[in-house]
């Protein structure tokens, strides 16, 4: 095995060499190489396959553009299509390519070169068709994607240590990149004393000043990054982050970064969502390669990726090489690979004349211009460069095991586009560039088209002193540097022939675009999916300018008019778990708490999610207890005795304004406005459609002021309903909706021995029936808290509902617990309050409230005002009602056998035969009051069925069941009104 390391120099160290296997062999590198760098130096170059024609591939970029080599890691850490420019060394590291098999060296998928040409672009539109569907997909699926997702960890591996780790972060300036612009940007806003925010996606900070030779101040460039870094680490209002991809650009300045190696040891990757007050875009540029024929064998690299392998990681990709240009960049490379000991054996440039400027650079280096490289000699791997003129005279061969190309640089525009900022073509640079910001970011260095070092020094600090309001700092001096580029789409020249890839990673080549464009798909979005051009785990970033300027050039337009596509999230690839984060109890968004819930906890409660993200208890498990038995001690405590429930997460909308009540009259199907203050009435609201959108009580304040509850889980669907209403029906009407969801805690004393509890709290509100009847509300002072008590019941029983500020009500709570244990108290949760609101026939959204029926199914017509001219739903209910359907009506249901449980959401069918349903069961509980079980249905024409007996079809039985009223308990209310 051939070392290809450098005796000295590089970013590596050499003190720690690390042992790895790579497609089963082993390997040796050393800490601070990446899995591309160390295959490179044990001179391993057939790395992988391609994913569509199986053709063999090597190493191209040096970071997160490589489009070529993706490696699937194993072990304990396992993770699939990983970039292998991207994978940072760790010692005992096994990793394999993907997409071959057995191995790249022997690829029996390699068979498809054979029948190429009958799968181009866009082939699996025009061939695989029905009737013979059922063949073609499962050989599609099977050859589709990459690497597979590991099922789990091999037997004989360690678990993962460690966990992933979401985190919510504010800045006034978040900087993306520490390049030099991201660095000076960062300086300038830290010594300003801003809060800065600092990610770049490298491991360590420099940029592209850790791949290339250049100097600042007449020093190493990267003395002056140390001692910039140095200075950021001092600054505690400054967060610098490395090996952080910032991902995603959302909007309002909130971006998602992904810390793949965080300080804590614990963690393996954290995921920041920072919200931004200023962003400063220091991206860098990318560099993109040219297009020829064969331009995808291992061995053409881009001619930045080489610079980089020799200067950062002491690595000689090759011994001799042909450098292929149209820009002046490559000729820096080429001068350091001569340096590093490479034979350069000729630079060719498609430019004629080349550049003055360019030719001082090459050192000697033999420069061929005006000519173009026709075709690779060499199937694994690179042994000679075809060359010739532009118009194809002159045609010859150098031998080299190594191609270096380099078509020009592009900004990295992803994070700037995805914030919806609009992008304008630069004929000088012959790439796009950042035009119109379309939130408050600026874009500097390469990543806004600047591409000198100076300039991007200078832009950086400009951004920064602009957003701080500080002076410009005295900026260093800097190496000289020139860049001039004549734009080279792809090589046409006679005699060049081959498939030329646009895009390495997914096969498309300038045949299947011009395939493309003449069936009809000239739109550059279509071209890209007809194709799969940039649809890669790359994103297209070494590939997207090429297409773009291939579809230009058969079409005959600028650039400009082609446009670009769109640039969408992740920028690189992303983990599940990162983006997941691991939160104790909750993932993805945090819950919302009342202030009890750790009582709660305390007294062993299971709890469930209420709706909105809210945590109330489900039940209160007593020592031995099953669940049933647990569920009936509450509920029988409420029948008998008393209990409390906590309703905080209930909606509360506060509305004011003179023309509030006329606004409830259009919203709620009944009317509110003839509401006295102090007065509450239950009501429903509708859809347009006028299908049931909530219920809930209104109360009137006072001449101008109301207050609505709501549901939990649809309090936000409402507020979103009544402020589309006042925007776009109402907007001249003086009202103004406020939520006060968790201005208002309440705790819900309920039960036949309700008064005897609330007499014990004390209070200075009179609670006899006849001052404070049932839908009234008062307000005053409980147990020295000042309360709003509203009468008001969702069980069936006397209820006193207890409203005071959150401060409150950890106290207000512990009070009537205290209070109440004479009188049997007992805390309820929602299985509870389920079983008590079916007993009592009270509707529940997502049980009765299917999306089907409407109040009158549901034995509410009364509710449905008949003296109001409109409200929101009211002319769809009436045009459904026309029709001769049948309807599913609500109805009680009592099984045959009192024991017999049946599932919710079991249909109803003739005979409990397999026929179609005529209804199904929304509900059913085992009722504490009538010692049974009973259940609630929607049953086609239920309401004239009473009495007779239905089935419930079950997988492997039929339950028969009488029909009758919705209502098992206290049918007449006098309950819940004494």
């Amino acid at each position: 095995m051939r070392d290809r390391r450098l005796a000295s120099g590089g970013r590596i160290d050499r003190s720690r060499p690390l042992a790895f296997r790579f497609n089963g062999k082993g390997y040796r590198g050393f800490s601070g190489d990446t899995l591309a760098s160390a295959l490179l130096a044990s001179n391993v170059r057939l790395t992988a396959r391609s994913f569509k024609y199986h053709r063999p591939r090597g190493i191209v970029g040096s970071g997160p553009e490589e489009p070529a080599t993706l490696v699937e890691l194993e072990g304990c850490h396992a993770s699939a299509n990983r970039a292998a420019t991207t994978v940072r060394l760790e010692d005992g590291m096994a990793a394999r390519s993907v997409n071959c098999w057995p191995s790249p060296g022997l690829d029996l998928g390699a068979v498809s070169q054979l029948f190429a040409g009958l799968i181009p672009a866009g082939f699996y539109y025009k061939t695989f068709k029905w009737p013979g569907w059922r063949l073609y997909e499962p050989a599609i699926r099977r050859a589709a994607g990459l690497a597979g997702a590991p099922d789990a960890p091999p037997p004989d591996a360690p678990p993962p240590d460690g966990h992933f780790e979401a985190v919510h972060a504010h800045a006034d300036v978040l900087v993306v990149g520490a390049g030099p612009a991201g660095l000076m940007a960062a300086l300038v806003a830290g010594r300003a004393g801003r809060r800065v925010f600092l990610a770049d996606e490298r491991t360590e900070a420099g940029g592209s000043l850790l791949d290339r030779r250049m100097e600042i101040a007449g020093r190493p460039a990267l003395e002056w990054v140390a001692e910039s870094v140095a200075e950021l680490t001092s600054m505690p209002n400054v967060t610098h982050l490395q090996d952080a991809c910032v991902w995603a650009y959302r909007e309002h300045n909130f971006l998602m970064v992904n810390e793949r190696s965080p300080a804590n040891p614990s963690m393996l990757e954290r995921n920041w969502r920072v919200r931004a007050g200023k962003v400063i875009l220091a991206t860098g540029a990318i560099e993109r390669g040219l297009v020829f024929p064969d331009n995808d064998r291992p061995g053409v690299m881009l001619a930045s990726a080489a610079q980089a392998y020799v200067n950062r990681f002491a690595v000689k990709p090759g011994e001799r090489a042909v450098v292929f240009a149209n820009n002046d960049s490559a000729y820096a490379a080429a001068a350091d690979l001569l340096a590093s000991g490479v034979d350069v054996a000729a630079i060719v440039d498609s430019r004629d004349p080349v550049p003055d400027s360019a030719r001082d650079l090459a050192g000697g280096i033999p420069v061929k211009g005006g000519s173009v490289v026709i075709g690779v000699r060499g199937r694994r791997s690179v042994k000679g460069a075809a060359v010739s003129k532009r118009d194809g005279q002159g045609a010859s061969t150098i031998d080299c095991d190594l191609l270096l190309h380099s078509g020009g640089w592009s900004p990295a525009v992803h994070l700037f586009s995805q914030s919806r900022g609009s992008l304008r073509y630069d004929e000088s640079l012959a790439t796009f560039v950042p035009d119109e910001a379309a939130q408050a970011c600026v874009s500097v260095g390469g990543a806004s088209g600047e591409l000198s070092l100076a300039s991007a020094l200078r832009t950086g600090a400009e951004a920064a002193a602009m957003i701080t309001g500080t002076e410009m700092p005295d900026l260093p001096t800097t190496t000289g540097e020139s860049y001039a580029i004549t734009p080279l789409w792809r090589v046409d020249a006679p005699g060049a022939k081959g498939r030329a890839f646009l895009d390495i990673q997914n096969d498309v080549t300038v045949d299947d675009v011009h395939l493309a464009l003449r069936e009809g798909y000239e739109n550059v979005e279509h071209v890209k999916r007809y194709t799969t051009g940039g649809m890669g785990l790359d994103q297209g970033k070494t590939g997207n300018i090429n297409i773009i300027g291939t579809i230009a050039l058969q079409k005959g337009v600028p650039l400009q008019d082609v446009g670009t596509t769109t640039f969408r999230p992740p920028y690189s690839p992303v983990s599940f778990g990162a983006i997941g984060g691991i939160r104790e109890e909750s993932v993805v968004l945090p819950y919302r708490h009342t202030p009890v819930t750790q009582w709660n906890l305390d007294r062993g409660a299971f709890m469930y999610e209420a709706g909105a993200r809210w945590r109330r208890p489900g039940y209160f498990l007593r020592g031995d207890e099953t669940f049933q038995e647990t569920v009936n001690r509450e509920c029988r405590a409420v029948r008998e005795c008393v209990g409390v429930y906590d309703g905080s997460p209930l909606g509360k909308f506060e509305l004011k304004g003179r023309d509030a009540g006329r606004f409830l009259d259009h919203v709620y199907t009944n009317l509110m406005s003839t509401l006295k203050p102090g007065q509450c009435r239950y009501g429903l609201m509708l859809t347009e459609d006028g299908l049931i959108l909530d219920d809930g009580v209104a109360m009137r304040l006072g001449e101008h002021r109301w207050l609505v509850s709501t549901s939990t889980a649809h309090a936000d669907a409402v507020h979103g309903h009544m402020e589309e209403l006042l925007q776009t029906q109402f907007p001249d009407w003086s009202v103004h909706v406020t939520t006060v969801t968790s201005q208002w805690n309440n705790a819900t004393v309920c039960g036949p021995r309700a008064r005897e509890v609330m007499a014990a709290l004390g209070t200075d509100i009179d609670l006899s029936p006849e001052e404070l009847p049932f839908m009234r509300f008062a307000d005053g002072h409980v147990a020295g808290l000042p309360a709003r008590v509203v009468r008001v019941s969702f069980t069936g029983e006397l209820s006193f509902e207890i409203n005071v500020a959150p401060r409150h009500m950890r106290d207000l709570w512990e009070w009537i617990m205290e209070a109440g244990a004479p009188s049997g108290i007992e805390p309820v949760g929602s299985e509870a309050s389920h079983v008590l609101r079916v007993e009592k026939g009270f509707l529940s959204l997502g049980h009765e409230v299917d999306g089907t029926v409407d109040a009158h199914d549901l034995g509410m017509s009364w509710i449905m005002s008949k003296r109001k001219a409109d409200y929101v739903g009211k002319r769809s209910v009436e045009l459904r009602r026309r029709g001769k359907a049948v309807r599913r009506e609500l109805v009680g249901l009592l099984p045959a056998d009192p024991n017999d449980q049946i599932p919710e959401g079991a249909p109803l069918t003739p005979g409990g035969e397999k026929r179609p349903s005529e209804g199904l069961v929304t509900a059913c509980v085992w009722s504490v009051v009538l010692d049974r079980w009973v259940a609630l249905a929607l049953l086609e024409n239920g309401k004239s069925r009473h009495g007779e007996t239905v089935h419930v079809r079950l997988k492997n039985a039929t339950v028969a069941a009488t029909v009758g009223e919705p209502v098992f308990h206290d049918p007449d209310g006098l309950r819940m009104r004494s």
